[in-house]
């Protein structure tokens, strides 16, 4: 009871100052009276856990766009007049403990407001029950945090840990109860982590309605569903190498009937926008809310990568120069002239040289073009993935269906057909589909790659041994835990 009511603190600050992200009426903020002794202050402390995920280390900028500069896909503009500096560290890849991604702090406080929830929730069970709350509501409730909690930990181990199976006792603190200001949680093995994060999922899977949408929200697509644990599972299950279960979640996410692969025509105006309904391939996004306190705003995607904006993060002709022609995901034009037409553009005036920069976080509003900067939805899950993740495991020995997945997607983007489909084809794929979303760093990690290119003022390789693959725990987190251990070579 004592590290409950502590920990209370961080739920209650998170769900007052994040909770109006997700409200059709926004509330900027709660009364102290807010709670985790009722469903209503339970129900409104996990809406405000999703607000972090659009926070300038997670998903609402660098999480995503840091890993594209790390692997080749992203570069800063030759052009000095088109960048900020806000990303010299991955694109020098200088990484030390007192400069490396803040994704430590910003995770483990959302797992804190999740483990206060499940932890009121399991204790308080028969007294939260009401003529107007059921059992059904709390496992839904229940559900929510374990998948948040459960997306925490992996990107964390995602992160700061090696995942082709070196280094396996650097994993992250597995934390599963409110803790005490003066607690200091030692790293769990690489594989006692994604044990946690497997349990997590699987429990939520079993714990939500089939049918279960969190209500009152303007984005569908940016809480949880029972399928969006099922697409997060697949991920999850494809990185710790058990590829029948990956390729089994995947079917399941692509059989469901709710999701629909873009067609070429579809693709070049469905990126950053807020979902409208069923279909399309959007599973789980992170809603973009210049009202969120959390939101990064100018130092999110659709600024980064806007010519216009801070442009610290344009297109690598590594990248651009793998496509086909005829493949949507290649094309080029201008912005301000061809957006929603082309995924690359260059600036209108042609200021920066001819770099080409991706349109997936051209910004809902208006101004785009501009240097205005605007927020931008991020997805996190979608269709082309499952099939992705299917058909790797396919070429793992998980099934014959790597060619017909692959060739689904490359029917659908003006791309030309296979005629077979071995790891190679598989990892292009994914290179080309998935762009710009913050996969390729992890795909080479996850399979002990490697990187070698020179492009612009830099040459860049990374062997599978490099210590960069775990990026190194922030110092600050190092000197009040003394049970925390730094990555090797930092």
């Amino acid at each position: 009871m004592k590290k409950y009511i502590i920990a209370l603190f961080a739920v209650l600050t998170l769900a007052a100052s994040c909770q109006n992200f997700l409200t059709e009426d926004p509330i900027m903020s709660q009364s102290t009276e807010l709670t985790l002794s009722d469903y209503n202050g339970l129900n409104k402390a996990i809406a405000g856990a999703y607000s972090p995920l659009v926070g300038s280390v997670w998903y609402g900028a660098f999480y995503v766009l840091d890993s594209e500069m790390r692997a080749g896909n992203a570069m800063i503009p030759s052009n000095t007049n088109f960048q900020s500096g806000r990303m010299m560290t991955p694109y020098y890849m200088t990484y030390e403990p007192s400069s490396t991604s803040g994704l430590w702090g910003t995770a483990y406080f959302v797992i804190s407001a999740c483990n206060n929830v499940i932890n009121a929730i399991d204790n308080n069970a028969e007294n939260l029950v009401s003529s107007s709350v059921t059992t059904a509501d709390l496992n839904n409730l229940k559900a929510e945090a374990l998948a948040l909690r459960a997306l925490s930990h992996f990107d964390l181990l995602r992160l700061y840990c090696r995942l082709d199976g070196s280094n396996g006792e650097y994993g992250v603190c597995v934390i599963t109860e409110p803790q005490l200001p003066t607690d200091m949680p030692a790293r769990a093995s690489v594989e006692e982590s994604f044990a946690q994060v497997i349990s997590d999922l699987t429990t939520a899977e079993g714990l939500m309605a089939d049918n279960y949408q969190r209500g009152n929200v303007n984005d569908k697509k940016a809480t949880f569903t029972k399928t969006a644990i099922q697409a997060l599972l697949a991920r999850v299950y494809l990185y710790h190498k058990e590829y029948a279960k990956a390729a089994d979640y995947a079917t399941k996410v692509i059989n469901c009937g709710k999701y629909n692969l873009w067609t070429a025509d579809e693709y070049t105006s469905v990126w950053g926008k807020d979902v409208a309904g069923d279909g399309g391939e959007v599973i789980f996004e992170v809603y973009g809310k210049q009202a969120n306190g959390y939101d990064a705003y100018w130092e999110g995607p659709s600024h980064m990568t806007n010519p216009l904006g801070y442009a610290d993060c344009a297109a690598t002709a590594q990248l651009t120069g793998l496509f086909e022609e005829g493949d949507v995901r290649g094309t080029k034009g201008v912005r301000g002239t061809d957006d929603g037409k082309v995924m690359f553009c260059t600036d209108k005036d042609q200021a920066s040289g001819g770099q080409l920069w991706t349109m997936k976080y051209y910004g809902k509003g208006e101004g785009n073009a501009t240097s205005t900067p605007d927020v931008s939805n991020t997805i996190v899950l979608r269709l082309s993935e499952m099939y992705l993740i299917r058909a790797e495991a396919s070429v793992n020995g998980a099934g014959s269906t790597a060619l017909a997945d692959l060739n689904a997607i490359r029917a659908a983007r003006g791309a030309s057909l296979l005629t077979s489909a071995g790891k190679a084809d598989v990892a292009l794929e994914r290179r080309l589909e998935l762009n710009f979303e913050g996969h390729l760093w992890f795909d080479l990690d996850r399979t002990g790659g490697s990187i070698s290119y020179s492009d612009a003022d830099i040459t860049r390789n990374i062997d599978a041994s490099s210590k960069f693959w775990a990026l190194p725990i922030p110092k600050s987190q190092i000197d009040i835990n003394e049970n925390l251990k730094q990555n090797p070579g930092y």
